[in-house]
């Protein structure tokens, strides 16, 4: 998706709402939903919109996808560790 689909969003309403397409990707990643399926989504597109808008200060989806994975692995490895 690029800016032209995404008709009267501008880059600060993206801005305003990253923490919210950044909690949606980890909700996805604790629903079991794989790389192909969260790429679809539209909390990807915006942070794709914003990343590739302003790089210096937005990473990138996959970037993020993979930070928010490790995290949510660390998690269930910490969950299944307390309960032994």
């Amino acid at each position: 998706m690029t800016e032209s689909t995404a008709p009267g969003l501008t880059i600060g309403q993206l801005e305003a709402k990253y923490p919210m397409y950044c909690k949606a990707m980890r909700l996805l990643l604790k629903e079991g939903c794989t790389l192909k399926q969260i790429q679809r989504t539209v909390c990807w597109d915006r942070l794709e919109i914003l990343h590739n808008s302003l790089p210096k200060s937005y990473k990138s989806p996959e970037y993020l996808f993979l930070l928010f994975r490790r995290e949510w692995e660390q998690h269930k490895a910490s969950l299944a560790g307390a309960g032994a």
